[in-house]
């Protein structure tokens, strides 16, 4: 059809009409149907500063996944590491809801046999407050080469001291 139909049209296709395919024969329908797909060396990142006091464990992983791939960004490629650095301090603080203090287990292995280890989460917190965290995280993101490449972007202390002020991270809510 004509594209003069349309009363707008001063470019060789109407914008309101692409619906109901109006428009030039010139005009390739698949000129307006860019994909923007970013590679890892392309991606900004920015560096976030989160504080775990008072936070549930679950919510805070899946907020601090979500950021570690780039999910927030209107940018984001799931094949590739688009994702931010992430500091998250006062990691002894963060708190599970239930019975989960007693009830939540955490395994590891000796590699020997019969060498299975069982800690819960109240005295995985007060050994290694920060790797309650981290196991939360590392569940939530993805599993390969992808997967540890964003893994390594967390950092996470149990204090509310943290070496990366040079980084000036900005301080995000969660």
């Amino acid at each position: 059809m004509n594209a003069s139909i349309c009363n707008k049209v001063s470019v060789g296709y109407c914008i309101n009409c692409l619906s109901s395919l109006q428009f030039a024969p010139s005009i390739n329908l698949y000129d307006f149907m860019k994909t923007v797909s970013i590679s890892t060396d392309s991606a900004s990142r920015e560096w976030v500063l989160i504080d775990a006091t008072g936070q549930v464990l679950g919510r805070l992983a899946a907020q601090v996944a979500a950021r570690l791939r780039g999910k927030h960004k209107p940018e984001y490629t799931p094949h590739s590491d688009c994702g931010d650095y992430v500091i998250i301090i006062n990691a002894s603080k963060v708190r599970v809801t239930g019975n989960k203090t007693t009830d939540k287990k955490y395994f590891s292995h000796t590699g020997f046999p019969g060498g299975i280890k069982e800690i819960n989460f109240s005295q995985m917190m007060e050994k290694f407050p920060q790797r309650a965290i981290e196991k939360a995280v590392k569940g939530m993101l993805p599993r390969g080469p992808l997967g540890r490449e964003m893994y390594r972007k967390l950092k996470v202390y149990g204090g509310s001291e943290h070496p990366h002020a040079a980084q000036q991270p900005s301080i995000v809510s969660v």
